[in-house]
């Protein structure tokens, strides 16, 4: 009966999803909050405001700008990127059989040998296709 009636009276142990196991969470991030403001507020209030041309001016790798932003681009441009993308993917490949060389034998060899000659063709492909010329 006492042992019953201990049990009844012990305080509940908190379980790991309870409301009050993610306080400490919500109190640092609380301050987290009310220090990035205070940064950005106090820079805001004591940093420098001299705004001149120079200073207001777009600044492109030290190149004077000229034209619009938004000209379209030659096809060309976009199809290198995305050729350089695909065949530097292709050369990513040639690096386990260069580890594995050895254990992958003939049977290794000759998929490379094929990789390698398929890889040949879409170069050539593309060298005959014209999508390495720059031509306006």
């Amino acid at each position: 009966m006492i042992a019953w009636f201990l049990l009844q009276t012990q305080a509940p142990v908190a379980s790991l999803n309870d409301a009050t196991s993610y306080l400490p969470i919500a109190i640092q991030l609380v301050f987290a909050l009310i220090f990035i403001g205070a940064v950005m507020a106090i820079t805001h209030w004591m940093g420098p405001k001299r705004k001149t041309s120079d200073k207001l001016e777009n600044f492109t790798s030290g190149i004077e700008t000229h034209g619009d932003a938004r000209q379209p681009l030659a096809i060309k441009y976009f199809l290198v990127a995305i050729l350089f993308v695909l065949f530097d993917v292709e050369v990513i490949f040639f690096y386990p059989y260069a580890i594995n060389f050895r254990d992958l034998g003939w049977a290794g060899f000759g998929a490379v040998l094929m990789f390698v000659g398929f890889f040949l063709a879409g170069f050539y492909y593309i060298i005959k296709k014209g999508a390495l010329t720059w031509e306006d």
